[in-house]
């Protein structure tokens, strides 16, 4: 049905939208071809620009990225051969194949139903055919155009804050609540995404005690980055955790947490490298097993730090169906400081070029700030920080650390306590992101 053409009216200012001009794509069958809808220029100098199209296959052609608006004859037949109309179909096509342009609905004056039926569709707004007139569809056009423009940026912020609540929960995966309760040892962690996924990561690390008094720490790095690896990482916490607790180590958990990976992980290529340390109940001596990982960092009482043994090392999760993992003995001694690290903190630049941090820089990085007398908390916070500045900002990937610490003496102290008080430990606090939390200590992201 042909639309009347609209009377040409001046626009005031305040109705023309700033003076931007917009572009119509007008949807109307009209085989007599005489269906126009003037320029509509307003008084600031906008004008809105019309393309017309007769079917929805004309229509897909004209639909560029300029095209502000759309207005859908309601009553254009469903098929390019004069098949019945229906308008709310038409209109959900429109909407599907448009969905970041706005929508006007145009219909007869006595289908008020139906044009009501298309807003709540996803229509912008209605028009009806007799009351159409220059005016009023210019004020249609800017109004449903800046309604829509409206209606994306809720939509965003609603992706927005499930987004964030949905790394909330990743993150309380990734950052586990260590259980360390009868243990003398100190604990630190830092963990930070990379800049480019501001709120997580494929990093995780976890620390527990088991009741015949070791320690076990585990720290590993998902490839890629994003909530996929993110989740991925939480699984192969949440299973290192519960197999250690069920008591195993070395190669039987890391076979069976390769398992666990092949199972979960979407696609062959997704691999996990991984570290984990199982400390004596008297604090001296470790078990190490390396699964692609760096090695980590131990720095004894009056000694230079030093890299813990990696020559015996596997490869990474998942790489290799058979594969096998030894477990190396190391002897920690009396006092010490044991670092575990992802990759994230080595391979930052060290100025502009192309020049790596590497483990040797790392190590000779660690050893001076011993020698300025760092220890603990201070020790990670001067590393994180010194390495984002080699870098000159932001890492690009993940960096997580994780920090045990033991002094002979206090060790000795505690035992005694824990002696007099029935065998109690303390309990030490969960580190959030981006935040240190050594023995109850929390501090500010950096």
């Amino acid at each position: 049905m042909p639309v009347p053409v609209p009377q040409q009216r001046a626009v005031p200012a305040a109705e023309a939208s700033n003076g931007t001009d917009l572009t119509l794509l007008v949807i109307e069958d009209d085989p007599a071809g005489t269906f126009s809808v003037p320029e509509l220029s307003a008084a600031t100098g906008a004008r809105v620009r019309i393309r017309a199209a007769r079917n929805l296959t004309e229509a897909g052609r004209l639909l560029t990225d300029d095209v502000d608006c759309i207005l859908l004859d309601l009553a254009l037949p469903s098929g390019d051969r004069g098949a019945e109309a229906d308008g709310l179909a038409t209109l959900q096509h429109v909407l599907r194949i448009a969905p970041r342009h706005a929508v006007l609905a145009l219909t007869a004056e006595d289908d008020a139903e139906l044009a009501a039926e298309a807003v709540r569709v996803g229509a912008q707004d209605y028009l009806f055919r007799g009351e159409l007139d220059g005016r009023l569809l210019s004020r249609a056009i800017r109004y449903a155009v800046e309604r829509k423009r409206a209606d994306v940026t809720q939509h965003k912020l609603t992706e927005s804050r499930l987004r964030a609540q949905e790394n909330a929960r990743l993150e309380r995966g990734l950052l586990p609540t260590p259980l360390l309760d009868g243990s003398d040892l100190r604990f630190a962690a830092r963990y930070r995404p990379g800049r480019s996924r501001a709120l997580l990561g494929g990093d995780f690390y976890d620390t527990v005690r088991t009741p015949d008094g070791t320690v076990h720490a585990m720290i590993g790095d998902v490839c890629g980055h994003g909530p996929d690896e993110a989740a991925l990482g939480v699984e192969l916490r949440i299973a290192w955790r519960a197999l250690t607790l069920a008591g195993l180590c070395g190669d039987e958990l890391l076979s069976t947490l390769q398992q666990v990976l092949e199972h979960e992980r979407e696609s062959e290529e997704i691999f996990a490298t991984l570290c984990t340390v199982d400390i004596a109940p008297d604090g001296r001596r470790a078990g190490l097993c390396l699964a692609g990982h760096p090695a980590p960092l131990i720095a004894r009482q009056g000694r230079a730090a030093q890299l813990l043994p990696y020559e015996d090392g596997g490869p990474a999760l998942g790489l290799l169906p058979r594969a096998r993992w030894p477990r190396r003995q190391v002897e920690l001694g009396g006092s010490w400081t044991l670092m575990m690290y992802t990759d994230g903190l080595i391979e930052g630049r060290v100025g502009n070029g192309t020049q790596r941090l590497g483990q040797d820089g790392m190590v000779a990085m660690i050893n001076r700030q011993l020698a300025e007398g760092l220890a603990g908390e201070d020790l990670l916070d001067a590393a994180v920080t010194h390495v984002r500045e080699l870098n000159g900002g932001e890492l690009t990937d993940d960096v997580a650390v994780l920090l045990l610490d033991r002094d002979q003496d206090t060790a000795r102290d505690a035992a005694g306590h824990r002696t007099q008080n029935g065998g109690r430990g303390r309990s030490i606090p969960r580190p959030r992101p981006g935040q240190v939390s050594p023995a109850g200590a929390q501090r500010p992201p950096l």
